[in-house]
């Protein structure tokens, strides 16, 4: 059983990271803050390939909850983790590095936009972030790419890691349209983005 000590230590490193009034950060006026999910919807095929080699990861379910509202220790962390994963880890696709698409790995030294998104969701729960608030997302790019970022769900709103930008955004303020995401409640399940589509703005760096 868990000493009082360590149970103690366990309360504050989660309310060093979530629960603080005074870190809301204003939405862009006239879009929502928050992604409008819809139903479920088809499982990404490397998705499905890195849950039978990660089951355990890939069965969390969650109650649904109002997301939480995150400190200013716990926006640190989420920037330093998106800027020090993406200095980590070089771009490349999954062709030269496996010789196939669509192969979903933690990477070593070297992945594409979905294994960066699966390293920055590893570090963000190991620090204390829950799977329910951490969701891998599939994006289209304005040149018509298909592209894949982490967004963190929080009472401030929707906020997008991506390999593409150092700078964690609301994802009102990203170029791109959604279209569906792992589900909050079960991590092994995918849901549309009904929203996805609305008026974005903003430019993503190379």
């Amino acid at each position: 059983m868990a000493s009082w000590t360590g149970v103690k230590g366990s309360i504050a490193a989660f309310c060093a990271l979530f629960i603080s009034a005074n870190t809301a950060i204003p939405a862009q006026a006239g879009s929502s803050p928050w992604m409008q999910t819809g139903s479920a919807t088809s499982q990404p095929i490397g998705h499905y390939e890195f849950c039978q080699k990660h089951k355990g990861e890939c069965n969390v379910k969650s109650k649904a909850t109002v997301a939480p509202r995150v400190t200013e220790r716990g926006w640190a962390t989420i920037r330093q983790v998106n800027s020090q994963v993406n200095r980590e880890i070089t771009p490349v696709t999954d062709q030269e590095l496996f010789g196939r698409d669509e192969v979903w790995a933690y990477p070593q030294d070297a992945g594409d936009c979905e294994d960066f998104v699966l390293e920055k969701r590893k570090r963000l729960m190991r620090k204390g972030f829950s799977a329910g608030e951490l969701l891998i997302t599939v994006v289209r790019k304005p040149d018509g790419e298909g592209h894949a970022v982490l967004t963190v769900r929080t009472a401030q709103g929707d906020f997008v890691l991506d390999n593409l930008e150092n700078g964690v955004k609301l994802w009102t303020q990203t170029p791109y349209r959604y279209l569906k995401r792992q589900a909050s409640f079960n991590s092994g399940r995918w849901v549309t983005i009904d929203n996805g589509a609305e008026l974005v703005v903003g430019s993503v760096g190379n």
